[in-house]
């Protein structure tokens, strides 16, 4: 059971470390991320009847084991959309 555990283990951390070290240099495909990678977790939401709050729904996408490697490949997108390709990036926040 630890030998699994160790595995999975493992393997996150490769994936993680594959992703951070992703480059962008093509301008479709960072758009492309841009537009799939959304800029806001979409599912946070606070139950509220006649303004009493009833429950808070935490952001969901925090427990995904790569939401920080996936934002931040979301960031270098903005970033190279931006400083390489001169665009407006306020169309994908």
């Amino acid at each position: 059971m630890l030998k699994q555990h160790h595995l999975n283990n493992n393997l996150l951390n490769q994936i993680r470390y594959q992703v951070e070290i992703l480059e962008v240099h093509n301008p479709k495909l960072a758009r492309l991320l841009c537009k799939l990678i959304p800029s806001h977790c979409p599912f946070e939401r606070t139950v509220s009847i006649l303004g009493r709050t009833l429950f808070h729904i935490p952001p969901l996408c925090k427990i995904n084991p790569l939401y920080e490697q996936i934002i931040s490949l979301c960031y270098k997108c903005l970033l190279y959309l931006v400083d390489e390709c001169g665009e407006d990036a306020t169309k994908y926040c």
